[in-house]
């Protein structure tokens, strides 16, 4: 692992990253159900769980309407995943006092998605989150409610040698690196 850190962080988050070369593998059920598990039990504000994924196993009757909502540059690859998630978060929450805006939902949905990629390397998988989507045929296609935000598609799948991958992205085929903590965290107020 060339991911280094000064701080005792757990290997588990160095180890996260989201390749693109894909082993084009089926996933068993039950993996995907204890991916997604790991997604229900993530944090959130007045535990409203915004969250929805929608999902494509491999070769299943959705796979390929989930992939065709992918702008081309990602289905050139995603089609070599696993499986195939878009996660929506719920923007309005209905309480006592009737519905509202939900100001967290894109947050709490995060916390989701973030528990979701740790559970899955942990499985032996590696997901690939992205925004290049076709949000307004995706929201059609996957009949996704007004009130429901696209958040972003992820691919999930076993990591393959990157000579599956054409030949401009082999290259980039490699975990990358972070800004160091003093640019990301403050003592006090914001820092421009």
């Amino acid at each position: 692992m060339s991911r280094q850190t000064d701080t005792k962080l757990d290997p588990i988050f160095l180890e996260r990253w989201s390749p693109r070369a894909f082993d084009g593998s089926v996933m068993p059920t039950s993996d995907l159900m204890t991916i997604i598990d790991a997604a229900r039990w993530a944090p959130s504000a007045f535990n409203y769980q915004p969250w929805r994924i929608l999902y494509a196993l491999r070769g299943d009757q959705n796979w390929d309407r989930f992939l065709s909502v992918l702008i081309p540059f990602n289905q050139g690859w995603a089609k070599d995943a696993s499986v195939l998630l878009f996660i929506v978060s719920d923007t309005i929450s209905v309480g006592p006092d009737g519905p509202t805006p939900f100001y967290s939902h894109s947050f709490d949905t995060g916390a989701a998605w973030a528990q979701l990629g740790l559970q899955a390397l942990k499985l032996g998988y590696h997901t690939h989150g992205m925004t290049g989507i076709d949000f307004d045929t995706a929201r059609s296609e996957l009949e996704v409610p007004e009130q429901f935000r696209i958040e972003a598609a992820v691919a999930i799948g076993r990591k393959a040698d990157p000579s599956v991958l054409p030949e401009g992205l082999r290259g980039g085929e490699v975990p990358s690196d972070r800004k160091p903590i003093a640019e990301i965290a403050f003592a006090g107020n914001f820092v421009a």
